[in-house]
C-alpha cells in the first residue's frame, strides 16, 4: 500500500511555480495576482482562504483578500465581482463557497469573468473542459488528476467508480477520467443517492473516488484487493477529547480500507493540499493568458 501524499506533491508544485515567478521577476514582468472574496465567517472557509493567502506569499504571488460581512447584499457582492472583472491587476479570483443563504450562488458564479475564473466553476470553463478544450479545470478534480499522474497510477482501461455527483468534484472528475490522456482513459461509473446496490459497483472498481462528505462511509467490505482510493470527503466531527473540539476525517474508513488498497489518499493531507496547489497553477495560467493577449 502506498500513500498518495498530497502535501508532498502540492509542495513540489508550489516550488515549481515559485521558480517560474522568480524568473518573471527577473524579467521585470508582473507576477500573478490572486484575489479571494469571502462573505461571512464560516470556520472552514476562513481556514481555507487563509491557507490560500499564505501559499500565495510563499511562492511570490500577489494576493488580495476581500472579507465582506455576513449581511452583505447580493447586489453589493455582484458589484464587487464586477470590480474584480474590470481590474487589470487581478489575474484570477475566487468567490469562496458556500455563500449566505440570501445570495444566489449561481447568479454570482455566472457573473465571474471566465478568463479570471480560476476555480473553474463558470459554465464556459466547465463546457470547454467537457469538450476537451483548454480551460480552467476545477481545482479539486485537477488536483486528483495531478496526484494520479505524479504517482504513475495506472488508469487506462480501469473501472473508476465516483461516489457523488456535485458540480465541484464528482461530475468533473467523472468527465476528466473518461477522457483521453495520462491519468485518464478510464471507464467511469458516476454514482449518487439514487444509485441501487452501490456496494456491488464499488466491489468491481479498480479506482474509487469518494466525494460524499459522509464520515467513514466507504468500508473495507465495499472494495476489492488492490483498489486505488481517492478520498475527497472532509468532515469536522465534534469531539471534546481533541484540543480543537473536533477531528477531521474523510469518507473512507482509512484504517481498514488501507489494508486492501494499493494506493490511498489520507485525510487530512491528501486531496486538500492539492486543491490549493492547482488553484495557484490556474492563476499562473491566467497570468500567462492575459500576458499573451496584451502582447
Amino acid at each position: 500500500m502506498e500513500i498518495l501524499d498530497g502535501k508532498k506533491i502540492s509542495n513540489q508544485i508550489k516550488d515549481e511555480i515559485a521558480v517560474e515567478v522568480a524568473q518573471m521577476k527577473e524579467r521585470g514582468e508582473k507576477v500573478p495576482h490572486l484575489a479571494a472574496v469571502l462573505v461571512g465567517n464560516d470556520g472552514a472557509s476562513l481556514t481555507y482562504v487563509g491557507s490560500k493567502v499564505r501559499s500565495c506569499k510563499k511562492i511570490g504571488f500577489e494576493s488580495t483578500l476581500i472579507h465582506l460581512p455576513e449581511d452583505t447584499t447580493e447586489e453589493a457582492l455582484l458589484k464587487q465581482v464586477a470590480d474584480l472583472n474590470a481590474n487589470p491587476d487581478i489575474d484570477g479570483y475566487i468567490v469562496q463557497l458556500p455563500l449566505p443563504k440570501h445570495i444566489d450562488e449561481q447568479k454570482v458564479l455566472l457573473a465571474v469573468d471566465p478568463d479570471k475564473d480560476v476555480d473553474g466553476f463558470h459554465p464556459t470553463n466547465f463546457g470547454k473542459m467537457a469538450l476537451d478544450m483548454e480551460s480552467f479545470i476545477p481545482a479539486t478534480p485537477f488536483g486528483i488528476m495531478e496526484l494520479l499522474r505524479r504517482y504513475n497510477v495506472e488508469t487506462s482501461g480501469k473501472h473508476t467508480v465516483v461516489i457523488g455527483r456535485s458540480h465541484i468534484v464528482g461530475r468533473p472528475i467523472s468527465i476528466l477520467m473518461s477522457q483521453k490522456g495520462q491519468a485518464a482513459d478510464s471507464t467511469v461509473t458516476l454514482t449518487h443517492s439514487r444509485t441501487k446496490d452501490l456496494k456491488a459497483l464499488t466491489l468491481q472498481a479498480d479506482i474509487v473516488v469518494s466525494a460524499l462528505g459522509v464520515p467513514n462511509f466507504l468500508k473495507e467490505d465495499m472494495v476489492k484487493e488492490g483498489v486505488t482510493i481517492i478520498d475527497v470527503g472532509i468532515t469536522r466531527v465534534p469531539d471534546d477529547t481533541h484540543e480543537k473540539g473536533y477531528y477531521i476525517t474523510g469518507d473512507v474508513d482509512f484504517e481498514n480500507v488501507s489494508k486492501k488498497a494499493s494506493y490511498i489518499t489520507p485525510v487530512p493531507g491528501g486531496v486538500g493540499p492539492m486543491t490549493i496547489a492547482m488553484l495557484l497553477q490556474n492563476t499562473l495560467l491566467a497570468r500567462e493568458r492575459h500576458k499573451s493577449k496584451q502582447a
